[in-house]
């Protein structure tokens, strides 16, 4: 089991998190934009620190 976990733990949180934002941005207004916020943005800052991080051997 943690084989699976530590290969599809963080795919599938990144998921979950853009899920419920989209569901978020459809429900309503309010507190809901941002949960909204905070699902669409979390997989977009996750991508953006991986494509810009120095790579392991080139520091």
């Amino acid at each position: 089991m943690t084989g699976f976990r530590s290969l599809w733990g963080m795919p599938i949180l990144l998921g979950v998190l853009t899920a419920t934002g989209l569901v978020a941005g459809l429900l309503g207004d309010g507190w809901w934009d941002l949960v909204s916020v905070i699902g669409l943005g979390m997989p977009v800052a996750v991508g953006a620190w991986h494509a810009f991080k120095p790579a392991a051997g080139k520091r």
